[in-house]
């Protein structure tokens, strides 16, 4: 059964969903606010039908509903990761600027937390919505593709796809750390993933550097950690990597923190860097220009990201004018190589 529209929202309706189950209204509301109360089976039946249909509950209630929201949602990954410190302050300054308020969600690195998130979201019409990355779920997919809010996803670049576009690309980032570490006279190079599966991102980047060890003749080597931990996983990457009959003379981080990790393990195991083997990671962090050596890394435009976003969304809402938009920087957005002391 086609599922019937809300007048001026474009979403499904919570009739709808009954429907397709084949159940009352009060059947589906209760599914969502007391969900003890409904069946296991009548559980998965209702969650088919809200995947199938893209169903956001609408959380705003009475004369509310068409009232213009000042809220801003944003999911990312990591709250508490330090490479997207730089984009949520800058992004949230811009808003709080012209009277706007920023919610963030965390995702960590799964599709699944990520389409609760946006559906929690936009249960409460937000302004508009922020997403990390263009990988999300089938559901994730449909809602966006449904919703009359802006939607602009950030931390990466996809041209070809509907939602505003702010970030760069990560497969050029894994080609300029192998290009520059084959520049710098290493053969045997190694890319270290991130532990957390849901990292598309940084699958990105090591397809990226691949791509160029291929291009030149050179074996591809990667390595996942089992350690969860970013330092312990740094640490047992240089120790897998440096202990082998012909080990590993450069190792490239899928970020700075799994890098420092290796770093730390290399002082205490007296491992020379980058003599014996080089480290590069990805980031930037605060802390790493601070190590010894201090860390060669590809800083991403983590601030500019943030700030280009925000007012990429204001401009959508109206609330700056052409002339504003129009100095804004437009397409793929450049990582920074820093070298330092490691590599």
């Amino acid at each position: 059964m086609p599922a019937r529209k809300r007048r001026n929202s474009g979403r499904a309706t919570l009739q709808d969903v009954a429907q397709r189950v084949g159940v009352t209204s009060i059947t589906v509301s209760r599914y969502f606010q007391q969900p003890s109360r409904v069946s296991a089976e009548m559980r998965e039946r209702i969650a088919t039908a809200v995947a199938e249909l893209g169903y956001v509950p609408n959380l705003v209630a009475g004369n509310l509903a068409s009232a213009k929201s000042r809220v801003i949602g944003m999911v990312i990954p990591n709250i508490s990761g330090p490479i997207f410190a730089n984009t949520i302050q800058s992004f949230s300054d811009v808003l709080t600027a012209h009277g706007y308020q920023l919610l963030l969600a965390s995702s960590y690195f799964s599709a699944e937390l990520e389409e609760n998130a946006v559906r929690a979201f936009l249960g409460w019409s937000p302004a508009a919505l922020v997403l990390t990355s263009h990988h999300h779920s089938a559901g994730t997919e449909r809602m966006i593709a449904r919703t009359k809010v802006p939607v602009v996803e950030t931390w990466d670049y996809q041209p070809h796809r509907a939602p505003m576009q702010v970030g760069f690309a990560h497969h050029q980032v894994g080609r300029m750390a192998a290009h520059y570490l084959i520049e710098r006279g290493y053969r045997r190079i190694a890319f270290v993933q991130n532990h957390a599966a849901g990292d598309i991102s940084a699958l990105d980047r090591r397809d990226g550097y691949v791509e160029v060890m291929n291009a030149h003749g050179l074996k591809p080597w990667v390595f996942v950690p089992k350690a969860e931990a970013p330092f312990e996983a740094g640490q047992q990457a240089l120790e897998a990597l440096t202990a082998r009959r012909y080990p590993a003379d450069a190792i490239a981080f899928a970020n700075d923190n799994l890098a420092a990790g290796a770093l730390l393990a290399a002082q205490r195991a007296g491992i020379d860097v980058p003599t014996r083997c080089a480290i590069m990671g990805f980031g930037d962090y605060a802390f790493s220009p601070l190590l010894s050596p201090n860390l060669t890394t590809i800083r991403p435009p983590a601030r500019a990201i943030g700030e280009i976003a925000a007012m990429r969304v204001l401009h959508r809402l109206g609330v700056v004018d052409d002339d504003t938009q129009a100095g804004l920087p437009t397409g793929e957005l450049e990582c920074e190589l820093v070298a330092r002391e490691s590599a």
